[in-house]
């Protein structure tokens, strides 16, 4: 039998030795296949599945209804962060699953009695202003009219009835069409919405020109079984957070992140426990983990998926301060054999700066990377951009253990009794980073990169990267220190790096 270079996974992984993903490199293997035919759909958690191996962390500067939008447009999922009210944060989920649908089956309405100022507050919240107009005021009332934006645009008494500006000469659908023919009906009619209704007039659902066009152009996008974005939310440990899980599952949340610095605890087992006896059909990610002891604890509790990850981030201080934590590519192979051998995902949370670095998680066992630096600095981002003082371009970003998120709420992710939070040891940092720009523009840079790289290795798709990891044929070798300047920019005076924000050090 010919010799084989490199090892094995299971040999790299040396026990007692801390493996990152810089220390090591990837052999390549043959290739006989275009880059773009690369599979990269994956599973999220036992029953979620996405079309891209990208979620975005629940961090306060990374993740609300913008950046879950539009990533899961493109095909990953945002999970939305804890640091405000229930009420907030369930909102922000409504705004995810109401943007982009097949039927909306609870569509925003109003009475005829409403203002033309109530259709401009909805504009502003939700993003859109073709609103149905039913005889009270309710979902399944009677329709009696549409307003759209052409109806209000030029209205200068914003206190006037919906009544005397809406449209009423109207084009609906019956109950029971299908979204294909709710779609021509659409096309041919050329208006902006279709009103569904049933025999008495009642409103049904509504369908949206503006759905057919994100259709169209987001073929990739992450939908449940009724065609609406997905998304995640994060959620503590804490007892007091049982109501904020009861109203994200109202507001149609399709997993739930138990987020806790630290996941082996038994008040993390007890809500996964509890949120699956109450709510089976929402499937929960337990973490962060980092041992294989740690993860079969989380799975035994019901855990659908794991997050996987302690201290390695570029803004978390955890392993230094505390003096805990797992080098994070040791971490994410050794819990995704436990999580294969049970049939959950394991989700790669932290250490990921380069497209490199996400290609390095997913061949270690993990079928999927949570990033937070990745997508802070993107257009879709929380917060405003400003210029320091060479005119470059930037967004804040800060760990939630920083002393600044966890002032507004983010010690949750942490044990801490309510006594305990006027004393605050902070396991992150506050800073800023580079504009990335939008996230059409970006996350297609990244699916190439991550796509041309499985080439490289010779595997068409995550399948069968993963099998080529369990039958060893997948090959890696340690780097050096010395290694590691080599594979990287050197040798230059200066240099302009062209990688949309990922910036060589």
């Amino acid at each position: 039998m010919e010799a084989r270079d490199g090892v094995s996974a299971r040999d790299l992984m040396q026990p007692g030795r801390g493996i990152a993903y810089d220390d090591f490199i990837i052999l390549p293997g043959h290739i006989d296949f275009h880059y773009q035919d690369v599979d990269l759909s994956t599973q999220l958690t036992r029953r979620v599945r996405l079309q891209l191996p990208f979620v975005s962390s629940p961090m306060d500067t990374v993740t609300e209804h913008k950046m879950a939008i539009k990533l899961a447009l493109l095909g990953g999922m945002g999970v939305i962060h804890y640091n405000n009210a229930i009420e907030e944060q369930a909102d922000e989920v409504r705004r995810v699953k109401r943007y982009e649908n097949g039927f909306i089956t609870a569509p925003v309405v109003l009475g005829p009695g409403a203002t033309v100022e109530d259709v401009f507050a909805i504009k502003e919240r939700y993003g859109f202003s073709g609103i149905p107009i039913t005889e009270d005021g309710r979902p399944d009332g009677r329709l009696v009219g549409i307003v759209t934006n052409r109806d209000i645009e030029f209205e200068p008494d914003r206190g006037r009835p919906v009544s005397e500006v809406m449209t009423t000469d109207l084009v609906t659908g019956p109950a029971g069409i299908t979204l294909q023919e709710a779609n021509d009906l659409l096309r041919r009619s050329k208006k902006g919405k279709l009103p569904i209704i049933d025999a008495e007039g009642r409103l049904v659902s509504l369908v949206s020109r503006r759905d057919l066009l994100k259709n169209r152009d987001y073929p990739l996008a992450s939908k449940d079984e009724r065609k609406q974005l997905r998304v995640g939310a994060a959620v503590s440990t804490r007892d007091e957070d049982r109501p904020r899980v009861e109203a994200l599952v109202e507001a149609g949340v399709d997993v739930v992140v138990v987020d806790a610095a630290q996941g082996d605890s038994v008040y993390e087992i007890d809500m996964i426990r509890w949120i699956k006896a109450t709510f089976p059909d929402v499937d929960v990610i337990g973490g962060n983990v980092v041992t294989r002891a740690q993860a079969r604890r989380l799975i035994e509790a019901g855990a659908d998926g794991l997050r996987i990850g302690m201290g390695p981030g570029s803004i978390c201080t955890t392993q230094g301060v505390m003096a805990v934590g797992r080098a994070q590519a040791t971490a994410v192979y050794m819990t995704a054999q436990v999580g294969r051998a049970a049939g959950v995902p394991v989700l790669a949370d932290g250490g990921v700066s380069t497209i490199g670095h996400m290609a390095k998680a997913l061949a270690l066992g993990a079928s999927a990377v949570m990033m937070g630096y990745m997508f802070a600095g993107t257009e879709e981002a929380p917060g405003e951009y400003f210029y320091d003082g060479h005119g470059v371009r930037l967004k804040r970003y800060r760990g939630m253990a920083s002393i600044e998120a966890m002032a507004a709420g983010g010690d949750k992710r942490y044990m801490t009794k309510a006594d305990d939070r006027k004393v605050k040891v902070a396991q992150g940092v506050s800073g800023a980073v580079t504009d990335k720009g939008p996230l059409d523009d970006y996350v297609p840079y990244l699916v190439q990169g991550l796509k041309q790289s499985l080439q490289d290795m010779g595997v068409l798709g995550l399948a069968q990267l993963h099998e080529a990891l369990r039958d060893e044929s997948l090959r890696f070798e340690r780097r050096s220190s010395a290694a590691q300047l080599e594979g990287g920019v050197h040798g230059l005076y200066s240099y302009k790096d062209s990688g949309l924000g990922l910036r060589s050090k």
